[in-house]
């Protein structure tokens, strides 16, 4: 059998069920034997009929008889019977299942599995399954496969179709990973692990495949991912660019005002190896907020442009590329660099300037939005393309920067993502680690505060403010239109200038502004002009105003724990206790699970994983982007599959990345490759 055999050459049923399971994307065999259940029903153990309970499924193998049609005075026709073991006998009834008389008799030896009922002094089972007395059963006493249904594709349907389709399993599945991995996981084959995830022998049986297949999506990824990382390091060998460590970096470094921390000084060493390598870096430099990841990165661009080269900055927003120009020309204030800003908002003919300074070189270091990858972009000698909060980028965005003559690609991340969702989400890209704060920074003090409490809140933020601190108020999200966030962000800075801080000066962002106007609010706030700015969730990344020291977040449980951790991350900049006070619109168990975590916790790297855990890793992370699939078996935050198909990749892609000594790996990868490029 062929794994493109189509579905409507195999099994008996008409267009209706086909263009049902088309839907589901089920339309060869092999669609269908992959299409697993969701969950499992354990009906292996039978139950006696004396020992029938109203709190659980009963698997009761039996004889009927007394089986017949009545109906009642309600005129509502059911079928009765009763089923009889070697410890007594119970009644049965099937609700709106006339087509039974036609099916079952009297005398016929049979297996029920229903929840009972006890009623009027005695009990009865209720719309039971059914299924004769056969060598193999399918619908009951064994583990029975549940699947997602749909109108017309039941489980039942579903187990009929798929259970006779497994015989063929061992042809249409070969085993396509290595038997050294085999080995070493202890992993039982494929094919086994298809028939023992939709019909389980046992427990231990139906573990062992789902491991199997579990390490088999999160290997494919990693295999996939090194392949690319790879191919892209041998095509760029030919535009080889060793950027060695400059004699001066040290010297820059003691000169900073503060010492590096351990996980600063790692992943700057981590950083300057990839430079000096013959192939391009792919680097991801993860940090928790203010964890010191700008300073890092501002080693390896001033390292770079002692080299020769040429750096570029990208950034999703116009405030988090300022906020990057401002910093890096105040970090390089005595560096003779050529900075300059870029973004679509600026005047043709500056453009023009700066189009023509990135081509003849005369632009050492440039920073900027989206407009970095625009045609008119030429770079003379592109040596480092750093990203900022990628997975707000697309490939393609990604991909220009890195066409500019295969440039070493640093790739920057405040938004904590836990190792193991890294590892694969960006698995083509190493991983470093800033999990350290620097010395002297407070944790910011987080509390829920109930609505009663909320008039004492404000007058508690009077005080601080009347001390010279300032605060940010962030909007709740209400849906995913920004008009709706522009209304709830104007009328939330109305009401409270009018009603609750007339005496200070309130001004208000959103992303609808013009960058001009973001760049006269922000300045006015920096320079405490204005006390409080009421904010869209605009200002996640990119503020850096040490003198604020107050978060308030209002509908806190619309937001996901790692945005939240985000917001917080605004305030705590510098050397004054901060606080996060956060308000909730709806009040529910699950909100405030949540919100207690991020109350309990400082690490935006637990919180990341407490954040998966709740929510699944969905969108989160800007997994749609990465061009991952959605994983049918394995979980991202299994983090000991996860290594295991890591290291297990790493070796055969050290051992062959080409694969050209594995050659039923290479046709599964090539399969998959096909399947998203289709999609």
């Amino acid at each position: 059998m062929e794994n493109k055999t189509l579905l409507k050459n195999v099994i008996s049923t008409n267009q209706a069920h086909l263009k049902k399971l088309a839907n589901l994307g089920v339309n060869t065999v092999e669609d269908l034997l992959t299409y697993f259940p969701r969950t499992y029903n354990d009906q292996s153990e039978f139950t006696k009929i004396h020992e029938i309970r109203t709190d659980q499924v009963n698997v009761i193998k039996g004889t009927l008889s007394a089986l017949g049609e009545i109906r009642t005075k309600f005129g509502k026709r059911l079928i009765k019977a009763r089923l009889t073991d070697d410890t007594g006998s119970v009644e049965i009834v099937w609700f709106r299942q006339t087509y039974l008389k036609r099916i079952l008799y009297n005398g016929m030896p049979i297996i029920l599995a229903g929840k009972a009922k006890f009623e009027l002094g005695k009990m009865a089972l209720i719309n039971p399954e059914y299924e004769t007395i056969q060598q193999k059963q399918i619908h009951t006493a064994r583990i029975v496969p549940v699947y997602h249904e749909t109108a017309g594709l039941t489980s039942k349907w579903l187990r009929e179709k798929i259970y006779p389709l497994l015989k063929e399993s061992k042809k249409l599945f070969n085993e396509y990973l290595p038997q050294e991995i085999i080995d070493q996981h202890q992993l039982i084959p494929y094919a086994d692990a298809i028939i023992e995830t939709h019909f389980p022998t046992n427990e231990k049986n139906l573990k062992r495949a789902k491991d199997r297949l579990a390490f088999d999506e999160l290997f494919l990824l990693q295999i996939q991912a090194l392949q690319r990382k790879w191919q892209w390091q041998q095509s760029a060998k030919q535009n080889s660019k060793r950027i060695i460590p400059n004699p001066k970096l040290s010297s820059f470094i003691t000169s900073l005002p503060f010492e590096l921390t351990n996980a600063q000084s790692q992943a700057l060493k981590e950083i300057l190896k990839d430079l000096s390598q013959e192939h391009p870096m792919s680097r991801l430099l993860q940090g928790d907020v203010g964890s010191g990841k700008t300073i890092v990165a501002a080693i390896a661009i001033l390292n770079t442009i002692k080299n020769g080269y040429q750096t570029a900055l990208m950034a999703p927003t116009e405030i988090l590329a300022e906020q990057h120009f401002n910093s890096l020309k105040k970090i390089f204030n005595q560096q003779e660099f050529n900075i300059q800003f870029l973004t679509g908002s600026l005047k043709t003919k500056e453009k023009k300037q700066i189009y023509q300074g990135i081509e003849d070189g005369t632009v050492d270091l440039i920073i900027g939005t989206h407009a970095l990858v625009q045609e008119k972009v030429q770079f003379k000698n592109l040596g480092l393309a750093i990203i900022d909060e990628q997975h707000r980028f697309g490939v393609e965005q990604r991909s220009i920067l890195k066409s500019h003559n295969d440039p070493h690609l640093l790739s920057l991340s405040a938004t904590p993502i836990p190792r193991t969702l890294a590892m694969t989400i960006y698995g083509d890209q190493d991983l470093s680690i800033i999990d350290e704060m620097p010395k002297g920074r407070l944790p910011i003090i987080t509390r829920i505060v109930p609505e009663n409490k909320r008039n004492d809140a404000y007058l508690w933020i009077k005080d601080r403010i009347n001390t010279g601190r300032q605060a940010f108020i962030i909007c709740p999200l209400i849906d995913e239109s920004d008009n709706s966030e522009l209304k709830s962000v104007i009328t939330e800075y109305q009401y409270l200038q009018e009603h609750i801080f007339p005496e200070y000066k309130l001004n208000f962002l959103h992303g609808k502004m013009k960058a001009k106007e973001k760049e006269q609010i922000m300045a006015e706030f920096k320079a405490n002009k204005s006390q409080i700015l009421v904010s869209t969730s605009v200002i996640e990344v990119g503020i850096d105003i040490p003198n604020s020291t107050i978060m308030i977040i209002e509908g806190a449980e619309r937001f996901g724990l790692s945005q939240l951790h985000q917001f917080r991350g605004r305030v705590g900049r510098g050397t004054y206790q901060s606080y996060c006070f956060l308000f909730m619109q709806n009040e529910t168990f699950t909100a405030k699970q949540r919100l207690n975590a991020l109350v309990k916790h400082t690490s935006g790297f637990k919180l990341a994983e407490i954040d998966m855990e709740l929510r699944g890793h969905g969108d989160i992370y800007g997994i749609k982007q990465s061009g991952i699939p959605d994983l049918k078996m394995a979980s991202l935050s299994d983090s000991i599959t996860v290594n295991k198909a890591r290291q297990s990749a790493e070796l055969i892609i050290k051992q062959d990345p080409e694969l050209k000594s594995f050659p039923l790996l290479k046709e599964k990868i090539n399969q998959l490759d096909k399947i998203y490029l289709k999609d």
